[in-house]
């Protein structure tokens, strides 16, 4: 049976290869292509079937434009990354189109689109809580800190008539106090341990926070005398210029870590 159906094809193949350019050349016209190789295509080396279900059925080769090197350049538009698909013409509209968002609303980083920025909790100091030198004619010797609490201005004398300048942060109202203290201690990325009386007004706070980054005491710490109230770093800086600790004097990290090298324990500190 095989054989009797076999037959028949074959000779069908022959009669319509024997049938010459003509039928390749309307083959190719009315399907918009040629094989690189074809010769009526002016290239080489490769037999003229006609096409379709005859050049399958005498070479294996697959006769359609996406069997065939550089029939990609057939396909319809939409395949370059980044673009959009667009269907072709007769297919039915995308009954879903609708309910999606304005495509301006939508979020594809992965075509490239921008994403909106988020933005962060504010972080700038005010430009005159810097560090820097300035005039000094008190009377107060060098190595002195002299805090001003109204001002926001914490003061370390200098020889020569000068001094270095820090911008801080103080007590909020009624939790500012003024006084002369002496530094009896100093620690490097301190761990902070709040006060019972802290804790009574804040139970949430924990009753112990190893030092680090994410710590409020900062990147350096000085004690002042046998009080609660010490000069700190913060990872707040915003908080720089403003009253709202519970007493301590708070400086940026990169300003406490500059005052800590320059004083040494015993050094005295006038609050006013």
């Amino acid at each position: 049976m095989r054989r009797k159906i076999v037959l028949p094809l074959l000779a069908a193949a022959g009669a319509l290869a024997m049938a010459g350019p003509g039928f390749a050349q309307g083959y190719r016209q009315n399907h918009g292509y040629a094989a690189p190789n074809d010769p009526m295509a002016g290239g080489g080396g490769r037999g003229n079937y006609g096409g379709g279900f005859i050049e399958m059925l005498m070479t294996g080769r697959d006769p359609t434009p996406h069997g065939r090197s550089g029939a990609v350049y057939n396909r319809p538009g939409g395949y370059a990354y980044g673009q959009r698909m667009l269907p072709q013409s007769g297919y039915e509209v995308d009954p879903f189109e609708a309910a999606r968002p304005p495509r301006a609303s939508r979020r594809m980083a992965a075509l490239g689109e921008p994403v909106e920025p988020q933005q962060g909790i504010q972080q700038i100091v005010d430009p005159r809580f810097r560090k820097q030198e300035v005039a000094y004619d008190g009377p107060h010797k060098p190595g002195t800190i002299i805090i001003d609490t109204p001002q926001r201005f914490l003061f370390l004398v200098q020889p020569g008539g000068r001094a270095m300048r820090y911008g801080i942060g103080v007590g909020r109202p009624g939790f500012s106090w003024a006084g002369m203290k002496t530094i009896t201690r100093k620690a490097e990325w301190p761990s902070w341990t709040p006060p019972a009386e802290m804790l009574k007004r804040r139970p949430d706070l924990p009753r112990f926070m190893a030092g680090g980054p994410d710590n409020p005491m900062g990147a350096r710490a000085m004690y002042l005398g046998s009080t609660l109230y010490r000069i700190h770093g913060t990872n707040e800086p915003n908080t720089i210029g403003q009253a709202v600790s519970s007493g301590c004097i708070r400086m940026t990290n990169d300003d406490v870590t500059d005052l800590y090298e320059r004083v040494r324990v015993g050094a005295r500190v006038l609050v006013i």
